[in-house]
């Protein structure tokens, strides 16, 4: 039997004598197989991240032109984004990664599109009810406000994105050998990620109503793309054994030492969220009191699409330095180091215009963007019987704690120390020392075999 060690760093993940070798697995399906895995991923996560950063691109006129004072519209962002919608995709990681490891890998691609899909499409129809008309009763159930529904909504998406890109990367990770691996999943990530330029390019040229149809409407298209898509061989092996201990999420928890894994991995992309879900997100209020002139701020569907095509650049760097270097830990301290320039670049200099806010914004980008290079590492911390579960919860507590988090901590502070981007900044300084620390504490698991099991 193959050391324990290669396979997870509590000792007690063993290799299955029985299963097959992580090459076999690898090469049990066609080249072509593999391809398709890699597109319909990849495209699958562009529509994720296009439906997930849309709100917050539409956040000041959806929420205007529903009666929100425009004043507020920070705080009910806070609300309805980095409270509502991340929650669900805690929620919703827990479902679907679960579901991943008992049913399949394949599953939670075909139900997280549809779930989000849908509730995409309904939110380009919110809009309030009228107490006598037919409809009335949704009042008795709390949705007769489009602001209600809208909430709701966004909760049903969140719980519905949070399957998209831990599925995807596992059973690409599975699919291919451990020494490329890492090329598909910063193909999936890098593609992804432009998800939020498109998003931002659709919704400066169409209302808000109809961005949010058409991110619907992708997603329904995707569907009829995973006909061709293939289940993971590690998967099938380990169902036909009937292990029992497939998606059983206590088992992150125990023994202690996977669970500080589990907590370390989830650690670890805390920066990423940490400057999406304030810096980015809130650049428009941010911006303003560092002193930026009024005209010269941007808005946030600008901000997003700076952001996210320096995190595109980013995701293929931090993938091919990995790959160069044969290590994900160095290539994540080395970006760890980046964003802590980035972010003392964003309070300090991007404040004398328009233009250097941009230009930080993107390097903020660049910088965050190691998140292929982390889910990567969340997929081969675990075994093939948690695999799913880990990949999956792994970045959607990332979503929750990072933005959700860092958000409430950058409000709860921001009376104690007098302004905001003074708490904006005391925040940052806290999330990327914690996720310094975790990478610190992590195994190199670049080239590790990852068929077996954890006991």
């Amino acid at each position: 039997m193959p050391d324990a060690e290669h396979g997870a760093g509590d000792g007690r993940a063993e290799h299955d004598e029985r299963g097959p070798s992580d090459e076999r697995h690898a090469h049990s399906g066609t080249s072509k197989a593999v391809a398709i895995a890699v597109v319909v991923a990849a495209l699958g996560y562009f529509v994720d991240i296009f439906d997930l950063l849309l709100f917050a691109i539409v956040r000041i006129p959806s929420l205007t032109s529903l009666g929100v004072p425009q004043e507020e519209a920070r705080n009910a962002g806070i609300w309805l984004d980095n409270v509502v919608q991340t929650t669900g995709l805690m929620v919703g990681g827990l479902f679907w990664g679960v579901l991943g490891d008992r049913r399949g890998r394949l599953s939670v691609l075909f139900g997280s599109i549809l779930c989000y899909s849908l509730a995409n499409i309904l939110n380009a129809f919110v809009y309030d009810i009228d107490p006598n008309g037919s409809l009335s009763f949704l009042h008795s159930i709390g949705l007769g406000t489009a602001l209600r529904q809208y909430e709701v909504l966004r909760f049903v998406a969140g719980f519905g994105l949070a399957g998209e890109l831990g599925a995807g990367v596992t059973l690409v990770a599975e699919l291919m050998g451990k020494e490329h691996r890492g090329i598909g999943t910063t193909i999936i990530a890098s593609v992804g990620v432009l998800g939020a330029v498109a998003a931002a390019l659709v919704a400066t040229a169409v209302e808000w109503r109809t961005a949010y149809l058409i991110g619907g409407l992708l997603g329904v298209g995707l569907l009829f793309l995973r006909i061709g898509v293939v289940e993971s061989g590690m998967f099938k092996d380990v169902a036909e054994r009937d292990e029992r201990s497939r998606g059983a999420f206590w088992k992150l928890a125990w023994p202690p030492e996977r669970l500080r894994r589990y907590l370390a991995v989830i650690a670890l992309g805390l920066p990423i969220w940490y400057a999406v879900g304030v810096l980015v997100k809130y650049a428009p209020e941010l911006f303003a009191s560092l002193g930026i002139p009024k005209a010269d701020t941007l808005t946030p569907a600008t901000a997003i699409m700076w952001c996210y095509i320096g995190l595109a650049l980013g995701d293929l760097a931090s993938g091919a330095i990995s790959q160069v270097i044969r290590s994900r830990k160095r290539a994540v301290l080395l970006f760890h180091a980046l964003t802590i320039v980035a972010v003392a670049l964003y309070f300090f200099v991007a404040p004398r215009s328009a233009f250097t806010s941009k230009v930080i914004i993107l390097f903020l980008g660049f910088a965050i963007g190691y998140w292929a290079v982390f889910v990567t590492m969340a997929a081969e911390q675990f075994g093939t019987n948690l695999r799913a579960t880990a990949a999956t919860t792994a970045p959607n507590f990332v979503r929750w704690a990072g933005a959700m988090g860092s958000a409430l901590l950058w409000t709860a502070l921001e009376p104690v120390v007098g302004g905001q981007w003074q708490s904006a900044a005391i925040v940052g300084a806290i999330v990327l020392s914690i996720a310094i620390v975790a990478c610190l504490s992590l195994r190199e698991t670049f080239g590790v075999s990852l068929d077996y099991v954890e006991r």
